[in-house]
């Protein structure tokens, strides 16, 4: 495992959803509150920024080209050569406080993503399909966060951030269908919250830990494998790119924090990476 790198001053308030896109070699990730999208070449070190005028909380890679998002306004489509928003449909609009948090595609082409409120345990994730239909998936849950596969796209993890948990689901890859929730991680809250995850070659679940200053290996049975500290406090959320796809990118969120937080943690919001000695997948395409 190589040292962690601080790769990029962007100080996002809440860097968030990065994603390698494998036909650029660049890593595209958002910041919610900061309403921007951003890309960023590795090899060239250029950074750029798309100011989308709305809150988007996460992308995912189109097939048709672009990509598929999810954010204050419902699910949309973004293009990042004309940087338009497409809003498609919003299964919330009755829920003004509501917003899409995080979000994937999965092995056969369908967006999943799901919302936070005020409220507490009000949110939803959802299932959109290539044919733009919505379906309601998992209910009750306190804020919708990490999703992620197993290689053989027979299990989906899943975060509920405040239950402090991470579920495990046995996943129907042709019909879509989740059964047999269980507990694979349960976290106390006082060592932070479980937030975005991604999943490795050798099917670990590698989780960005809010408020605990680090990022967490966990096996498929939800043994801690390994840990990695970060200098700042909100880790958000993790993903594998680079030529070889082993490098993992880790995305961080200044949101919340006082002055003086932010004066013991100057690099809060920004980007970080580093070689963890095993290789991520592609992340698969939206069929919509």
């Amino acid at each position: 495992m190589s040292k962690l790198t601080h790769l990029l001053a962007c100080q996002n308030i809440t860097g968030e959803g990065p994603l390698w896109h494998p036909n650029e070699y660049k890593l595209y990730w958002v910041d919610i509150l900061g309403e921007k999208i951003q890309r960023y070449d590795p090899q060239s070190f250029a950074y750029e920024q798309f100011t989308v005028g709305e809150p988007i909380s996460v992308i995912g890679l189109r097939e048709k080209g672009g990509f598929i998002a999810a954010g204050k306004q419902g699910f949309a489509f973004w293009d990042a050569e004309s940087n338009q928003v497409k809003h498609i449909t919003h299964p919330e609009q009755d829920k003004p406080e509501a917003r899409f948090n995080d979000g994937k595609v999965d092995h056969a082409g369908r967006f999943w993503a799901g919302t936070m409120t005020p409220q507490g345990a009000t949110s939803t994730l959802y299932r959109l399909d290539p044919d733009l239909q919505v379906h309601r998936m998992v209910e009750g849950v306190t804020i919708s966060n990490g999703i992620g596969w197993s290689p053989d796209s027979h299990t989906m993890y899943y975060v509920d951030t405040l239950r402090y948990v991470l579920y495990a689901y046995d996943f129907d890859l042709e019909l879509g269908k989740i059964s047999n929730r269980r507990t694979l991680v349960q976290l106390s809250g006082e060592q932070g919250v479980p937030d975005g995850l991604t999943v490795d070659a050798e099917g670990c679940i590698w989780c960005a830990i809010w408020g605990g200053w680090k990022v967490i290996r966990y096996s498929p049975e939800g043994e801690s494998l390994e840990e990695v500290q970060v200098p700042v406090a909100q880790p958000s959320c993790c993903a594998f790119g680079g030529e070889k796809l082993d490098t993992l990118f880790i995305t961080t969120a200044r949101e919340g924090l006082s002055a003086a937080e932010l004066a013991k943690q100057p690099l809060a919001g920004d980007l970080f990476a580093f070689k963890p000695g095993v290789n991520g997948l592609l992340e698969p395409e939206f069929k919509g």
